[in-house]
């Protein structure tokens, strides 16, 4: 490869023992997405010559997320000694590339932009080894960026002098390396420290020692921010939803309460929308102009058209709501449904695998589930399809224009014909001819003075 060729190694076998789980920390969430996914995005934005992702602790959980990113390797740390030693262990891998790149996996705020700026500045600086370093208020527990007449080291927290620790230029973990230059020094790593580890910074001194040119480059703190507790988990979280409602809100999204509104990295929403306090728009979401999402909505994986109305408490999973629909209040929509223009889905109802049709209403109190509502079709308060047996499911078809009388159960697989209608309360096990009345219940038979002769028996 040519020696302008980039790889890319991101460290990410480390316990994270401060978080106190089980999970690798690099898959914890921030909003709906692992945190490694918002570092691999900015990653292959800048269009490396190669990517690669070492694991260790609990890898293959690791390994399995990296197979929605093909183009990214995964290496193997089996034993986790150190940044350094990470850095050996993957050397067959990196050396073919001209330069090489490490970062830390949970840095999720680290844009594009930062790391193509940090590349361009190693490269014109003509230097060996390039680190990404940035100034703090509260710089203890970092390595400190020492800068002088013979260039630039690193002095660890607890190595540092008093008057070293007042220096609020810390380092950040980020390293381009000339790969040949790292070639020379990555082998003399020593180990001789409290935990027996290597420790990557260690380098620098090493490339000092050896007459090797290293740079430092300053990067906002706010994209170099690391997580390693649950209370900074928790603070990155509110720091990512805040940064992406606010993106939204600056591309015409109407947030009533900025505060109370949750939206995911990969939902989109177009202008015009109204988002109400309590919103949660997670997933592959898309929300059309012109929609309002109401109070304390769930939205996952969920594609709803233009002028769509919830109204407040609608869950919609993995399905869509198309232009003019509306639902809610308290609907439950989920497994790939659908509402087709202008239909609604009311008041403590649920759809599975339903497709209701253009215009067609499910008002309250209902359930239906694998079925097809044509047009214009009106489902009474009550109604069921009653869909399983206990071992399978069966289809219910409902033609356009029928009525359904409130309490009716429909016991699949049935079809109900266009313009046919079921009374209240009946229970319908066969197929309805097109434009018939169905009366699935018993005859109504009342016995005079029942209600006296009981009580005369107390």
């Amino acid at each position: 490869m040519p020696d302008s060729a980039l790889g890319v190694l991101v460290l990410a076998a480390g316990k994270g023992t401060r978080m106190k789980t089980v999970l690798p920390k690099v898959l914890l969430p921030i909003l709906d997405k692992p945190m490694l996914g918002y570092l691999l995005k900015a990653v292959l934005e800048i269009v490396p010559s190669g990517v690669a992702v070492l694991v260790g602790h609990q890898g293959e959980h690791v390994r399995d997320y990296l197979r929605a990113f093909p183009s990214v390797k995964v290496l193997w740390q089996k034993e986790q000694l150190g940044t350094g030693h990470a850095v050996q262990v993957s050397r067959e891998w990196w050396s073919r590339f001209g330069q090489l790149l490490v970062l830390n996996g949970d840095l999720p705020f680290l844009s594009p932009d930062a790391l193509k700026s940090f590349v361009e500045e190693h490269r014109s600086a003509g230097v060996d080894c390039s680190l990404l370093s940035f100034v703090t208020d509260r710089p203890d527990g970092y390595g400190r960026v020492l800068r002088g007449p013979e260039g630039v080291s690193i002095v660890e927290h607890k190595d540092a002098s008093p008057q070293q620790r007042l220096i609020q230029e810390v380092n950040a973990g980020c390293y381009v390396f000339t790969t040949e230059a790292l070639l020379r020094v990555i082998g003399r790593l020593e180990n001789h420290n409290a935990q027996g580890e290597y420790y990557l910074p260690d380098v620098v001194g090493l490339m000092n020692a050896e007459g090797l040119k290293v740079h430092a480059s300053i990067a906002g703190e706010d994209e170099l921010l690391g997580v390693n507790t649950q209370a900074e988990l928790a603070e990155m979280t509110r720091r990512m939803r805040d940064a992406l409602v606010q993106s939204w809100m600056a591309k015409g999204v109407r947030v009533l309460d900025p505060s109370a509104v949750w939206v995911g990295p990969d939902a989109k929403l177009a202008p015009d929308v109204c988002l109400m306090p309590g919103v949660q728009v997670w997933g592959e979401s898309v929300v059309g102009k012109d929609s309002t999402v109401g109070p304390y909505c769930i939205l996952r994986n969920a594609v709803l058209g233009q002028g769509v109305n919830l109204t407040a408490y609608v869950i919609v999973e993995d399905s869509q709501l198309r232009d003019g629909a509306k639902a809610g209040p308290f609907a439950y929509i989920r497994e790939g449904s659908l509402l087709d223009e202008g239909a609604f889905a009311g008041k403590f109802v649920e759809l599975k695998k339903t497709h209701v049709g253009r215009g067609s209403k499910v008002p309250h109190l209902s359930y239906m589930g694998d079925a097809v509502l044509g047009e214009d079709a009106n489902i009474g308060a009550g109604s069921v399809t009653c869909n399983y047996d206990g071992k399978n499911k069966f289809p219910t078809k409902i033609g356009d224009r029928c009525f359904v009388g409130s309490d009716t159960m429909m016991v699949a697989p049935v079809t109900l014909g266009d313009d046919s209608a079921t009374a209240a309360g009946s229970t319908i096990t066969a197929d309805v001819p097109e434009g018939a009345l169905a009366v699935g219940r018993a005859r109504q038979r009342n016995i005079e003075g029942w209600v006296r002769a009981k009580k005369r028996q107390r």
